[in-house]
């Protein structure tokens, strides 16, 4: 780093880095977090004691409550998981088949194209539909890749990288038309973005705890359409039908094996009830804000390039950037030591996203926006960007200089 940001002092730090994980946490998910360590920590369903029982209606307050927020109305139908990494793979690995069919989009992250890749080997074949450079999806590209044998199409919801938002009623209707299930990841939009996936018609969601939902880490949960069927990822303890040796096939338990982190889907039931209270379209509006300000001040910015739509409605909290020779990781640096803002540089576990955008293997630096963000915030780190891209430009034409 140039010697001129060392001196600097930092002020209170601004956390954008929602996308990876939200903070701070409301303060009802650390009560809730721990009273249940302190007061209770019965293991549910597997005794009979008032623990136990206690720990068993908490789960399951919790899974209504989740269920009420995607307007799922039968809340068996949310299985716990511990993030949406391992609900996507749940869904993936206990849906397709050799000889199987599936569609994706050139904007996913890892936990979506790693178990993809995997299960290509085990004889799954795979079309990756290519969106366009602003991450936007590419409809003719999307109805080309279909197959006969195509059983499943699986989407995120709102890139990671560019924020785009993906046209999710339009998608449902399109896989309904085809005959084919949804699998939407919603790790950047559950709590974020109004999501009702009864009326939208999704046959799979995964969602996880810990971003938008202003939950615990550990925590998220993959909601399954009726009708259709997985086989578990794992296999074991329930706490139901406990005397035969054989999976329960009844939802829930039938993909919940083992003890739950009780402790984190209490903080979940609690930040779901919190937000429930705030309304997920207020939070979309105040993060839609944000956005906007920062669009709007970006574009002031010699040096300065954004990915993804230009059009904030297009997107979710999330913006990606980069400063004219600068590397990401050098401008995130400086936003940590010397302005006190803290956010994520590099390849965000999506690449496939960045060989959309042209920005891979660089990467970009990211800015995930939250409900406990302020305009006031976006504005301060606009200002440090200016001063960084001016930064570049003089070390551009003096290499080697002192950068004052």
């Amino acid at each position: 780093m140039n010697a001129c940001w060392e001196d600097k002092s930092v002020p209170t730090p601004i956390y954008f880095d929602n996308a990876a994980t939200s903070w701070p946490k409301p303060e009802a998910v650390r009560e809730a977090v721990g009273a249940w360590l302190g007061g209770f920590g019965g293991n549910p369903g597997r005794s009979g004691h008032s623990m136990s029982v206690a720990a068993a209606r908490m789960v399951e307050s919790s899974r209504e409550t989740v269920g009420r927020l995607l307007g799922a109305d039968d809340p068996s139908r949310i299985v716990f998981t511990s993030n949406a990494t391992h609900a996507l793979n749940l869904a993936l690995c206990g849906l397709l088949r050799p000889g199987d069919h599936v569609v994706t989009t050139s904007l996913e992250h890892n936990s979506v194209m790693r178990p993809l890749r995997h299960l290509e080997t085990t004889g799954v074949a795979l079309t990756v539909a290519a969106c366009a450079e602003d991450g936007t999806l590419d409809w003719n590209a999307l109805r080309a890749a279909l197959r006969p044998a195509t059983r499943l199409l699986v989407a995120t919801h709102a890139s990671n990288v560019a924020g785009t938002l993906m046209p999710l009623a339009e998608l449902a209707d399109f896989a309904r038309q085809h005959g084919i299930l949804l699998l939407v990841d919603a790790a950047q939009t559950a709590g974020a973005v109004p999501i009702d996936v009864r009326a939208l018609g999704v046959g799979l969601l995964a969602f996880t705890g810990h971003k938008s939902l202003l939950g615990p880490t550990g925590t998220g949960g993959l909601y399954i359409a009726e009708g259709v069927e997985l086989s578990p990822l794992m296999r074991g303890g329930t706490g139901s039908n406990s005397a035969l040796e054989t999976q329960p096939d009844f939802l829930p338990d039938a993909l919940e094996s083992g003890t739950p982190n009780v402790a984190g889907i209490a903080g979940l039931g609690a930040a779901v009830r919190f937000l429930a209270d705030i309304g997920v379209e207020r939070v979309r509006a105040h993060e839609l804000g944000l956005v906007n300000c920062f669009l709007e001040g970006a574009a002031k910015i010699a040096g300065l390039t954004v990915y993804g739509p230009a059009n904030a409605e297009l997107r979710c909290g999330v913006v990606s950037f980069n400063i004219a020779g600068a590397a990401p990781s050098e401008v995130a640096s400086i936003l940590d030591q010397s302005f006190g803002i803290l956010c994520r540089p590099g390849l965000h576990c999506a690449p496939a996203a960045h060989r959309t955008l042209g920005t891979f293997p660089m990467g970009t630096v990211r800015f995930g926006f939250g409900w406990f963000n302020r305009e006031n915030e976006v504005e301060t780190a606009l200002q440090a960007l200016a001063e960084i891209a001016a930064w570049s430009a003089r070390e551009r034409l003096n290499p080697g200089g002192t950068g004052t």
